[in-house]
């Protein structure tokens, strides 16, 4: 998928804003469908050469070079503590702004760009409890599934983000 430039990220902000919805890129995780604001993408790349590095935190997979920077990479199943998979032909690298750093988080699959309605999303249940809560914006309700919204920024919190990226 090609880049997502400011410009025609500003656009559809304002068109967003001014009809009540919300773009969101929708991915696979752990057979489960997930989605990030399309203003936090930055871009969706194929799996490349993932260089591992020692002492970072274990959700951590390692740096990527991208057009001649480095970015860090993190596993999402890992940080969210679900069981390892396989990377695939479908499996992606989505280049991300979470506070203000560039990183990268694997993904198993980028299914589509959703616009969803602000009453499509419905407040996460306080039954849910634990870590996950906190960066759980909301759930969408689909045709067929539901969707996960989250919120990269909460997902890492200022310190974890510098971390990541210094290991850059």
């Amino acid at each position: 998928m090609a880049s997502v430039t400011a410009e025609t990220s500003e656009m559809e902000t304002a068109f967003a804003e001014a009809h009540g919805t919300m773009q969101l890129v929708s991915f696979k995780l752990a057979q489960e469908l997930y989605g990030i604001e399309i203003t936090k993408v930055r871009e969706i790349i194929l799996i490349t050469e993932i260089t591992r590095i020692p002492q970072t935190p274990h959700y951590v997979k390692g740096l990527i070079n991208l057009r001649s920077a480095v970015i860090p990479v993190i596993d999402l199943r890992t940080k969210f503590g679900l069981p390892e998979g396989e990377l695939t032909d479908e499996s992606r690298i989505m280049v991300l702004q979470a506070h203000g750093k560039t990183i990268g988080i694997v993904v198993d699959a980028v299914n589509e760009v959703l616009r969803v309605k602000h009453e499509q999303i419905a407040p996460p249940p306080p039954t849910v409890a634990g870590l996950g809560r906190d960066y759980l914006t909301g759930l969408v309700r689909l045709d067929k599934e539901m969707l996960i919204l989250l919120d990269i920024d909460k997902i890492l919190d200022k310190e974890e983000a510098e971390t990541v990226a210094s290991a850059g």
